[in-house]
């Protein structure tokens, strides 16, 4: 996502909140560890109730056959399981290795030893639940642009003791080279990238992985809980669809080749399974769909500059786009294959019983329309094309036309489709976003019916509303976006942070931290928002 404000522009191991851990200390351990060729870390992944996905990168000059251990207690004094992986070089010396025959519910710690004996830093992960479940706690994170500032929502992350399950969906690092979102003058400085240059090869990716998990918070989340995954587009590149990209140009080759890049180096350094779309099982209490809307099945986004372009009368043609175009029942945001898989999982869920479906997926779900406000929102400094494309946007909200495209609000037939799948299921829908920058809670309503709710976070670096907006108080933004986007329930369009979304089994309650800043390094809070939503009711419950 770069649509309308983007255009518009330690430690590894620290007390861990256990006791078995608390002795641990990082500095040395990693130190150690790197020299010996153990690189970035550990992580894990693809959680079930009786397996876990283990991830680690191992740089030699030769492939290396590693082994990895897994142990209830940190001395790894009785190893609970063990398997073989190689980190390979021809997949930049990493490693993943699925360990299974686990207990469900259960924390367990692990680690990785070198042939020599040299041994990776220990992490700690955790399978699902099985059975009877009465709570279960989602640390929700998007859009981590490195260059912008300090990863304090990780670091905050970290020192918890309440989560079961990290959540990242999408913008987990971004292509820009040097000097590009973040412009030289908002860069932070000592966040270096590499390489310097627009991320286009295989090379390229590898490298700009290699540069951000060298970050030491997200190296630290990463250790001590297991994560879920999926890309978004700056994984790619910006505004990213299945025939191509808005960053995408003739010059930099063929779309095939550079998406093909990307996917190989998301999968190389991500504790991710090899499949693009997956869910999982959370005891009886939920289950867990992580879509993919992105390089699958999407059409590519409608662009309203070229809506209107030549147009004699700007608001009759989209008002002729409203009413035709933009409603065809033909283009696709998951295509028929995975609509299919994600419906009939919806039905599955709740068939058996399952209390909560939860669709971890990339894009906001939720209609958001221009306000008329907005033409006073941005200064007499700004560029002519941000004149135009306020106005355009705000004819475009008079003939009920959103102002991002490339949300779900851009393919609204297919959203039609999953609301009303989910309507048949019976389901209990909640849908956790990113994306945006921003923080955003909708109910979701399909044909005049509540169909759920969506939690949308908001970045961990990355620039939203205020960026843009600068002078205008967050109140009054939020105040104009609930009158013209009535699904909007409450927002914050200025701050950074992360989401947990608590899972019980009436109730679920999403908490918006905000952290105090990204410009120096501490996981201090400014604040935290609470809603709640009772089972059954699929809307946020009135503030």
């Amino acid at each position: 996502m770069h649509q309308l404000w983007n255009e518009i522009d330690r430690r590894l191991l620290i007390k861990l909140g256990t006791a078995g851990l608390a002795a641990l200390s990082l500095p040395g351990a990693a130190a150690a560890a790197m020299a010996q060729g153990f690189t970035h870390g550990v992580a894990s992944g693809e959680p079930s109730a009786h397996s876990v996905l283990l991830w680690t990168r191992y740089a030699a000059a030769n492939d290396t056959t590693l082994t990895a251990e897994l142990s209830e207690s940190t001395d790894f004094a009785k190893v609970a399981t063990a398997g073989s992986v190689s980190a390979k070089g021809d997949r930049d010396h990493t490693a993943k290795i699925v360990i299974d025959g686990l207990e469900p519910g259960r924390w367990y710690y692990y680690r990785f030893v070198a042939p020599d004996g040299t041994k990776s830093a220990i992490g700690r992960t955790r399978t699902l639940p099985a059975g009877p479940t009465s709570a279960f706690t989602i640390a929700l994170f998007s859009c981590s642009n490195l260059p912008f500032g300090w990863f304090n929502a990780y670091a905050h992350a970290a020192a918890r003791n309440d989560i079961d399950l990290v959540a990242h969906v999408g913008d987990y690092l971004y292509e820009y080279p040097v000097g590009d979102y973040p412009s030289l003058v908002e860069a932070l400085p000592g966040r270096a990238i590499q390489p310097t240059h627009e991320l286009v090869s295989l090379a390229d990716y590898r490298l700009r992985y290699a540069a951000y998990r060298a970050d030491p918070d997200l190296q630290h989340i990463h250790a001590l809980f297991p994560m879920i995954a999926q890309w978004d587009d700056h994984e790619f590149t910006n505004d990213a669809w299945k025939g191509g990209a808005e960053n995408h140009n003739d010059g930099e080759g063929e779309w095939t080749a550079r998406a093909a890049a990307a996917e190989r180096a998301y999968r190389e350094w991500m504790p991710v399974a090899d499949t693009r779309w997956r869910d999982y099982q959370v005891g009886d209490l939920a289950t867990i769909f992580l879509p993919e809307t992105r390089v699958t099945a999407r059409d590519r986004q409608f662009e309203i500059d070229e809506i209107v372009a030549g147009a004699g009368d700007p608001a009759a043609e989209l008002k002729r786009f409203a009413e035709g175009a933009y409603r065809d029942p033909a283009r696709q945001m998951m295509g028929a294959e995975q609509e299919k898989w994600l419906f009939d999982g919806l039905a599955r869920s709740t068939k058996a019983g399952t209390r909560w479906q939860v669709c971890a997926q990339q894009v906001v779900m939720g209609s958001l329309f221009t306000p008329p406000e907005t033409s006073d929102w941005f200064g007499a400094d700004q560029p002519d094309y941000v004149r135009r494309r306020v106005e355009t946007g705000q004819l475009a909200a008079k003939v009920g036309l959103p102002f991002n495209f490339d949300a779900w609000d851009g393919y609204p037939a297919a959203r039609s489709r999953l609301l009303a799948a989910a309507q048949r299921a019976d389901a209990d829908l909640i849908t956790l976003t990113g994306d945006t920058h921003n923080a955003w809670a909708f109910d979701l309503a399909e044909d005049g019916r509540p169909a759920g709710i969506e939690i949308a976070g908001q970045s961990v670096t990355s620039p939203g509303y205020e960026a843009y907006t600068k002078g205008i108080p967050d109140a009054a933004r939020v105040s104009a976006l609930r009158r013209s986007s009535p699904e909007l329930k409450w927002a914050n369009t200025e701050d950074r942070g992360y989401v947990t979304v608590q899972l019980t089994r009436e109730r679920v309650t999403a908490n918006w931290h905000s952290v105090e800043t990204i410009r120096t390094h501490s996981p201090a809070l400014k604040s935290t928002h609470s809603m709640r939503a009772q089972r059954g009711r699929r809307a946020y419950d009135p503030a």
